[in-house]
């Protein structure tokens, strides 16, 4: 193993050891986040958990339930040894009838936010002595008569079963000298922040070694999202660094999902961007027509400076050559029958509104003449149609004279568009076309589905580039010869 491989394995190592240390503190923040809502889970199934982390929370039992409690087990040692029926018993149920009623009055489990459990106690209370008032309830459940009637110890099991663990649930929760709520969890995360600090500042250290011209700031921020395990508040946030560092220990892969968010991110400013580029563009253009600019513009034409060209190649003349050299020799021959028909066709209309043939056709072989006679037609002018386009091709006195038509019939169609009528009509119709645009299809952009974009862009992604198409035409590249030649 050479000493590159044997570092870069070392290097992961330590980012693993970090990833994982960042995942535990991860783990601990969100298990104090969740503390409070979960402490009944904890307090029925992980009874030692609650008795460690109360102190952290600064929270302790509420000392009028929790002497409610110890009255119930005052008694409960009382009746063990005296009777029911003592003198002693019954103080003692009058004092958790007392209890009871002031429980019910002052409400202690509103502090905690419980006081949905007082209701659940009193529900289950009037239950089982089946009375609608609920400090009559408790009453006659704390009574000598009760008790000795429906069995002590048949009773007290159904208070320990199912009324204790409801007001053990209830809780105070201590407040400090800024009126903040206690919480010693810093206790705990002080010594995570003090390692990712310092590992912080190593790397920031590297990181301005090897480039000099950075900043302290600017090295720190090269791990941006490491700041958030140093911050004593906000904690949530570290999942952020914690699933960077995964990804970065090999630990967990996310691409797929970073994939996902940056597409779903690039997708929405796409839509925004576009839109407000179409509609400024459409409106910068608008204004453009309304102020003269298409008068001045076709009035500076013939006096503009001369055109650069970068290749000595006229790239209109060049297009148009290979679009006539395609059509003339390769499409036109594949579509002669078609061209052929279609002209026997209107031969034939012809023929058939004629009042000279109308009076001969029903004659014998006169028919038969007639559609020979329209076959030939159609295929003799097709014939030499083809051949004078060929012609007109190739022969250069042909084509010097339709670059004159051009030219001319360019110059004729610019001044007869700035004729004050014509360009004034103009220039309201292409108002109106860009609005017209601006309001159906730039309107579009913002009703089309998002799903429907990132689904089109992961299609255009996955699909492989097609390859150029190599030049199969000799007379194509003859032409642009010929261009650059002249």
């Amino acid at each position: 193993m050479t000493s590159k491989n044997l570092k870069k394995k070392k290097n992961l190592w330590f980012e693993r050891l970090i990833a994982l240390t960042a995942t535990v503190n991860l783990a601990l923040v969100l298990f104090n986040l969740t503390y409070v809502g979960w402490r009944d889970f904890y307090l029925r199934n992980l009874t030692q958990i609650q008795k460690i982390y109360d102190p952290i929370k600064g929270i302790e039992p509420h000392r009028e339930t929790q002497n409610y409690l110890e009255t119930v087990e005052e008694l409960e040692s009382l009746i063990s040894v005296r009777r029911i029926n003592s003198k002693i018993a019954e103080n003692k149920l009058k004092e958790l009838r007392d209890l009871s009623v002031e429980m019910i009055e002052n409400n202690p489990f509103a502090g905690a936010s419980k006081s949905g459990t007082l209701e659940k106690i009193k529900n289950r209370m009037r239950e089982r002595i089946d009375n609608e008032s609920s400090k009559g309830a408790f009453s006659t459940f704390w009574s000598q008569e009760y008790l000795s009637k429906q069995g002590l110890i048949r009773e007290l099991n159904f208070f320990n079963q199912k009324i204790k663990p409801l007001i053990s649930t209830n809780y105070y929760r201590q407040i400090g000298e800024n009126g903040e709520l206690i919480d010693k969890f810093w206790i705990i995360d002080l010594p995570f922040i003090i390692l990712f600090t310092l590992e912080l500042l190593a790397r920031s250290y590297y990181i301005k070694r090897r480039h000099p011209g950075f900043s302290w700031l600017n090295s720190i921020l090269w791990h941006w999202y490491d700041v958030f395990l140093i911050l004593p508040f906000w904690r949530w946030l570290r999942i952020i660094p914690v699933l960077f560092r995964l990804e970065k220990a090999e630990l967990l892969n996310l691409q797929d999902l970073r994939h996902q968010a940056q597409q779903g991110i690039v997708a929405n400013f796409a839509e925004e961007i576009t839109q407000i580029v179409v509609v400024r563009v459409i409106n910068q253009t608008q204004s453009s027509i309304k102020q003269g600019d298409l008068t001045r513009w076709l009035q500076q034409s013939r006096t503009l400076q001369p055109y650069v060209d970068i290749n000595n190649v006229n790239e209109i003349e060049a297009l148009a050559g290979i679009f006539v050299q395609t059509v003339i020799k390769q499409v036109l021959p594949k579509i002669q029958p078609q061209i052929v028909a279609l002209l026997q066709h209107n031969i034939d209309s012809a023929f058939n509104q004629s009042s000279i043939y109308r009076n001969f056709r029903n004659l014998p072989g006169i028919g038969q003449m007639q559609s020979q006679l329209s076959e030939q037609l159609a295929n003799q002018i097709t014939i030499n149609f083809y051949h004078a386009l060929v012609s007109a091709t190739e022969d250069p006195v042909s084509a010097k004279l339709s670059s004159d038509l051009v030219k001319r019939f360019s110059e004729s169609l610019a001044d007869e568009i700035q004729r004050k009528k014509v360009l004034s009509e103009i220039q309201s119709l292409l108002i109106d076309f860009l609005e017209e645009i601006k309001i159906n299809y730039v309107q579009r952009l913002s009703e089309e589905d998002i799903e429907q974009i990132l689904e089109q862009t992961r299609k255009v992604n996955s699909e492989v580039s097609i390859p150029l198409l190599p030049d199969t035409s000799s007379s194509q590249s003859a032409y642009i010869n010929q261009t650059r030649n002249r």
